[in-house]
């Protein structure tokens, strides 16, 4: 082959083009973006029982938590059971991990809150802009940008988050007056300044149903019994009680709520009606009216503002993190989930849904019961959409404060405390962030805490960067005072002045100094600039310098900065014997 044909550097060029082209386009990547393809062909009738049951133990879950959740956000009951439907069905084709249920949670609720007051229709915009935005980074395989999202401020918000909404659901456990929503701060001030107002029967059924809550998850039932058949089956039963807790305490406030009505008397605040059917499709709102006043996309866009990434963030965050959680030894294919929750919101927000992503409690749930494949999110939405079809009428008895005591429950599981001790042990810098994401979530908003935490941690990456630590070590050849510098990681642009001003400060009252760059992975430009002229001041100064275990690229880099460094450099695995022949032999500059 002629290694001279000009045409070389275009035929490299197409080869790598066709080496790109096939790797997306082959069918085995194509079925990897539709994982149903995948399981589909090998289902059976064992894989059908088991997801069935594993549906519906999460159907009788997402009832309530989709009704309460809706409420949560200011929306009508019936959004929320419409959000775990639709998305339901569009995982299960573009889902890849089999344990994930997708649908409206406490968190994107608690963030959507302030945009629905204004009006619904910012909920159906905010699910279609989501998923559009989730959507197109996982297309652009872009999920690496969660990396700069630290395990620090993803459990600072989320505490923060928990607490908010827990603080804002007062208000229908205690049924008192007054304004909701807002942050955790303006949640207790509103609490305290209308105590007064506590309704007695709404406080006794709210704290009931948190006690009943914690009461069914702890308890055993005893194994006593003689017959092990029968044992075997009381557990069994027992295990789908507590599996179905949500959706039991819900039924005996409705039942209780129903009884007293025929009495004439409603002691509790209810739900209300619930408008049951099929919601109506049809593309997002686009514009909307407000105070009689018409509001176009670009001013929805604004009311939204940069507030509002950080709805498709959380869902990306919420949904990889569960994800991984629940895969055991299997790999988190992070880029399809990316699709999957992009595809589920998108889609969904034609059939009036709130933005969605996986939820802890019911993914959870999902795994305990035994699902064997994303046709589990099919019987749950199926579950779903025959109580909003056949049920809606009975739900106007569910009390608010039942509702309450369920959101404030499924809170206590994500407030995350055991990480301070840790943190406190380990890294008091990432505590702080820790600290500045929580504080500012609870009292500025959950959007501002995230912004906050994330840029903490961009400061605390370029200090790092700017002042990488530098270990040294003092030592005696001889009759030679030495002093290592090791040189370790990256050195970017950024240190470019402090690692010469180090190296100036280590010098003093020694003879030789040995910059050791065996750990040494890159350095900018700049930095070794700098060493330079560093080096041949320290020289002139009557010091000596060695250059240890260099690679031979910044060997390179150092040699064309100044032709004559290559007398300094040295290698092998000790310094001594080159400092001892520095009594003999003379340093070139």
């Amino acid at each position: 082959m002629n290694t001279d044909d000009p045409r070389q550097p275009l035929l490299g060029r197409r080869k790598r083009w066709r080496n790109t082209a096939s790797k997306f386009c082959n069918m085995e990547s194509w079925r990897r973006r539709f994982p149903i393809s995948i399981w589909l062909p090998n289902y059976c009738l064992e894989y059908l029982l088991r997801d069935a049951i594993a549906g519906i133990t999460v159907g009788l879950t997402s009832i309530p938590q989709g009704i309460a959740y809706a409420m949560l956000a200011g929306l009508p009951p019936q959004v929320g059971l419409y959000s775990s439907i639709f998305p339901g069905i569009v995982y299960a084709i573009f889902g890849s991990c089999k344990d994930v249920t997708v649908g409206p949670t406490a968190i994107l609720a608690a963030l959507l809150a302030k945009y629905v007051a204004k009006s619904p229709d910012f909920a159906y915009l905010a699910t279609f802009l989501s998923g559009c935005l989730i959507l197109l980074l996982g297309v652009l395989q872009l999920g690496f940008l969660l990396d700069f999202i630290s395990k620090p401020v993803i459990s600072g918000f989320t505490t923060a988050a928990a607490l908010q909404i827990s603080a804002s659901q007062l208000k229908s456990l205690f049924h008192i007056t007054g304004a909701s929503g807002g942050t955790f701060i303006t949640a207790l001030i509103n609490f305290f300044n209308n105590i007064k107002t506590v309704k007695l029967w709404d406080t006794v059924l709210g704290i009931s149903t948190i006690i009943a809550l914690l009461l069914l998850k702890r308890a055993t039932i005893p194994t006593s019994s003689t017959d092990g058949r029968v044992r075997v089956v009381l557990a069994n039963v027992w295990l789908y009680v507590v599996r179905a807790r949500n959706a039991l305490v819900v039924f005996v406030g409705l039942i209780l709520a129903y009884v007293l009505s025929l009495q004439g008397i409603t002691p509790f605040a209810l739900t209300g009606t619930i408008q049951g059917g099929l919601p109506h499709f049809g593309p997002p709102p686009f514009s909307t009216t407000v105070d009689n006043k018409t509001l176009n996309f670009e001013h929805m866009l604004q009311v939204f503002g940069p507030e509002g990434f950080a709805m498709p963030l959380v869902a990306i965050l919420e949904s990889i993190a569960i994800a991984k959680a629940f895969a055991g030894s299997t790999t988190v294919d992070a880029t399809q989930e990316m699709i999957a929750i992009g595809a589920c919101n998108m889609l969904s927000s034609f059939a009036q849904s709130m933005p969605v992503t996986g939820s802890f409690t019911r993914t959870a749930l999902n795994h305990a019961s035994g699902v064997i494949t994303p046709a589990g999110s099919l019987f749950k939405a199926s579950l779903v959409l025959l109580s909003v079809t056949l049920l809606a009428e009975a739900f106007y008895f569910i009390p608010r404060a039942t509702l309450a005591g369920i959101i404030m429950v499924a809170m206590m599981s994500i407030i995350d405390f055991s990480i301070v001790k840790k943190l406190w042990m380990n890294n008091k810098p990432e505590l702080a962030v820790w600290l500045l994401t929580l504080c500012v979530g609870v009292s500025a908003g959950l959007e501002y805490g995230i912004a906050a935490g994330a840029g903490a941690d961009a400061l605390r990456a370029l200090a790092t960067a700017a002042r990488p630590r530098l270990y040294s070590q003092h030592f005696k050849v001889g009759n030679q005072d030495c002093v290592s510098l090791s040189l370790q990681g990256t050195l970017s642009y950024a240190c470019a002045e402090h690692v010469p001003r180090e190296l100036r400060a280590r010098a003093a009252h020694v003879h030789v100094l040995v910059l050791d760059a065996k750990h040494l992975r890159a350095a900018d430009f700049g930095v070794f600039e700098n060493l330079v002229t560093v080096i041949l001041d320290l020289e002139k100064q009557k010091y000596r310098i060695l250059l240890w275990n260099f690679d031979l690229k910044h060997q390179k880099l150092l040699e064309d900065m100044h032709p004559g460094i290559s007398t300094r450099f040295v290698s092998g695995p000790s310094i001594d014997q080159f400092i001892l022949d520095l009594n003999t032999e003379g340093m070139l500059v």
